[in-house]
């Protein structure tokens, strides 16, 4: 009883953390704000911030209405529920790394509120494949399993977040993710094993057995392609690289299904 309040309780803070949806208080009294154990939850925090999102793409898609209206709508509702979070630190991080040479430069330039080429072109092209690729899902699966998807996208980018911020050490002492402590051992362990579970079941109740083994290893592979390149140019993980990291897990998966499905 006592682990299933526990995860309740990290749940809500991890909505809290990665999305502009209201939490009551109470899941808050008493706690430093580390996010150390928190992190077990981030896979079940996915599910329930993309699940709006996935609801009006089921009902829109049984409506009749436009595929690409229909995927428009969902990223827009998608990047209001979370305040764009995801999507900053994927921007920062591509003006970062594409624009500094140095370590200390690019850390430098992903500390700068101002949007660069690099950041605003990632921005462009990264909505635009999100959108395509959804409205091709849309298009080529029943409703329901077009939402599925979209819901296990959302659960598997959550998990390798996890994975990314463990995976290597604080890039800045100062910075959000160093404050937020480093992920505990035992918590990225029940979040890898929540998200590997809850993606399965999402993956084999929409697609076919092929598609959805694919979808999961690209993403996988993304991400760690992704945090092996971070790790060579910043030695470490900083809070927009942990964002990036589900976006790229995101794109990963979903274009894999629009071109294979």
């Amino acid at each position: 009883m006592q682990v299933v309040q526990n995860l309740v309780e990290d749940t809500a803070r991890a909505i809290s953390f990665l999305s502009r949806l209201p939490v009551a208080d109470r899941f808050f009294a008493g706690h430093d704000g580390s996010l150390r154990r928190t992190v077990a939850a981030f896979p079940l925090a996915g599910f329930v911030i993309a699940l709006p999102a996935a609801l009006i793409l089921v009902i829109l898609s049984v409506s009749g209405a436009d595929p690409v209206l229909v995927a428009l709508i969902v990223i827009t509702l998608q990047i209001m529920l979370t305040g764009a979070l995801h999507e900053d630190g994927l921007s920062d991080t591509a003006d970062g790394l594409g624009g500094g040479r140095s370590r200390e430069k690019a850390l430098a330039i992903m500390k700068d509120s101002r949007i660069g080429t690099y950041g605003a072109l990632a921005l462009i092209l990264t909505v635009a494949i999100r959108v395509a690729t959804v409205a091709i899902l849309i298009g080529e699966m029943p409703p329901l399993a077009a939402g599925l998807s979209w819901l296990a996208a959302a659960v598997l980018s959550r998990t390798l977040m996890v994975w990314h911020w463990s995976s290597l050490p604080a890039a800045r002492p100062d910075g959000v993710a160093s404050a937020a402590g480093k992920p505990d051992p035992d918590a990225t362990r029940t979040a890898f094993t929540l998200g590997a579970t809850l993606t399965a079941v999402l993956c084999l109740s929409a697609l076919p057995v092929h598609a959805a083994l694919l979808g999961a290893v690209f993403g996988t592979g993304i991400v760690a392609a992704f945090t092996t390149h971070v790790r060579n140019r910043l030695d470490g993980h900083t809070g927009d690289t942990i964002g990036a990291s589900q976006q790229l897990c995101e794109i990963a998966f979903l274009l894999t299904l629009a071109i294979i499905v």
